[in-house]
């Protein structure tokens, strides 16, 4: 069986449909063709070329060589990765049907293959980094080969994580998006390498250290709990040398990989009134279940939700002004590199 990786746009905006539809689709807007009535893909190029008149010769192989995994090289058996874009995390699923068509679909969710979603919201700092570095070409729709497949499958059934990594690291030729291009996106390689640093050096009271570091630099000081039941609250923060000032936070830290659901967060609701708190800061290295996700708007001016990606932004962001002991720990370089082109819907 092949292992294939589908993405749901640049900001994940069709996660939701592909999640609750139980499908992948074929996200290019304004392809409206039944691509089984099609001989091949120079067939497929030619429908292309009339719906993208604007793209090139070459953008248009490359958008071929993708849709036509979808149309035909998949097959039912097979499975897909889907990498979220909500959270840091991979959704799983078997492929169940052939290709199909729906004319009177909303646009751009026409073509698609039916799925059943074996393992959702997987945190990805559970993966093995040469697995995550396959998860993170920079196509929209591409099959990963070597020993992926297998790995994915022992992943999925909680077998212990197979941490042997082919030799050499990851090669181009394992990554194929139809169109013979290996690219990687080197900055979702980069956050998986620090994401998987921090865990392994911060996990469990270390993330709260790590946290208080960022307050730190931002000009909170700050209060850790002491070691022991620490009511619902970590960390109290305020701003100004001596903590007096205003906003007043109090910080609730998870570092569990699995999501934080709604009675974390009310928990810690309950605890800002205790403390005399006016905002709180729920850190979940996990991310969030969908109860907690729905009270965001609620919530928005009294609570923050940090997952993965909003720490590691924050601490990118502050990271010259972490204390020495925090950088020692987590040493970080940065570097510029030249942008890949944007992959064409």
């Amino acid at each position: 069986m092949a292992l294939w990786l589908v993405r749901t746009g640049k900001h994940g905006g069709h996660e939701e449909k592909f999640l609750e539809t139980n499908r992948v689709y074929i996200t290019w807007s304004g392809l409206r063709h039944d691509l089984s009535t099609l001989a091949d893909k120079d067939a497929l190029k030619a429908v292309l070329r009339n719906a993208y008149p604007d793209k090139s010769e070459k953008a248009l192989g490359v958008a071929a060589g993708q849709i036509g995994i979808v149309w035909q090289e998949m097959k039912p058996g097979d499975w897909v990765i889907v990498p979220s874009k909500r959270q840091p995390a991979i959704h799983v699923a078997e492929i169940k049907s052939d290709y199909a068509y729906d004319a009177n679909a909303d646009d751009p969710y026409f073509h698609y293959r039916d799925v059943e979603w074996l393992r959702q919201d997987i945190p990805r700092s559970s993966f093995d980094q040469d697995l995550l570095s396959w998860f993170n070409g920079l196509k929209t729709i591409y099959q990963i080969k070597h020993d992926a497949e297998p790995r994915v499958r022992r992943m999925v059934e909680r077998a212990p994580k197979d941490s042997t990594a082919p030799e050499g690291g990851v090669k181009p030729s394992d990554v194929d998006d139809g169109a013979g291009d290996p690219q990687i996106d080197f900055e979702q390689q980069a956050r998986d390498e620090i994401a998987n640093t921090i865990i392994a050096k911060f996990k469990g009271q270390g993330m709260e250290r790590l946290v208080e570091s960022v307050l730190n630099a931002q000009g909170y000081t700050t209060y850790a709990s002491p070691k022991g039941p620490d009511k619902g609250i970590d960390i109290l923060a305020a701003p100004g040398p001596m903590g007096f000032g205003e906003p007043r936070i109090c910080v609730q830290v998870k570092s569990w990989e699995g999501p934080a659901d709604i009675k974390v967060l009310n928990e810690l609701v309950g605890a800002m009134q205790n403390v005399g708190a006016q905002q709180a800061l729920l850190v979940a290295w996990g991310g969030f279940k969908s109860s907690v996700d729905r009270e965001r708007a609620a919530q928005f001016f009294q609570t923050r939700l940090w997952d993965q990606n909003d720490l590691i932004d924050a601490l990118l962001e502050n990271y010259d002004k972490l204390d020495d002991e925090i950088r020692a720990e987590l040493p970080l370089r940065r570097i510029w590199a030249v942008a890949a082109p944007e992959d064409g819907e």
